[in-house]
């Protein structure tokens, strides 16, 4: 009977997302600021190793998920360089947590709270 026990805890762990943490609840930002548009920057910024960024005004107030597609490189006329883009986009959640509204990096697991942000969930 243990050991039954044991196979189905493992299986319900198996079928639990990767890093998400009990009472995480996908959320949108409900009151946007200029603060919080910065922390947003900074914290994004800071999880893919200091790469430029740019995110819209609007930014995680209508779906929970943000995707951060890396810049295509230019040739010295400005134009796109063709060729195929091997690399994948980043993709982060906003959650909230209790009273905390948290972004999590959905590749590394690594958690973000933000401060500066008000959310609800979606």
């Amino acid at each position: 009977m243990t050991a039954v026990r044991a196979v189905v805890g493992l299986l319900y762990f198996a079928a639990c997302p990767a890093g998400a943490a009990r009472g995480d609840v996908p959320a949108v930002i409900t009151n946007p600021t200029a603060q919080g548009r910065a922390e947003l920057l900074r914290v994004v910024g800071e999880a893919l190793n200091g790469a430029p960024l740019t995110i819209a005004d609007d930014a995680l107030t209508r779906a929970s998920t943000l995707v951060i597609e890396r810049a295509r490189p230019r040739g010295p006329d400005g134009i796109p360089m063709t060729g195929r883009d091997r690399g994948r986009p980043e993709r982060f959640q906003l959650v909230k947590n209790g009273s905390r509204c948290v972004l999590v990096h959905e590749r590394t697991g690594q958690r973000f709270p933000l401060a500066s942000a008000t959310c609800a969930p979606k």
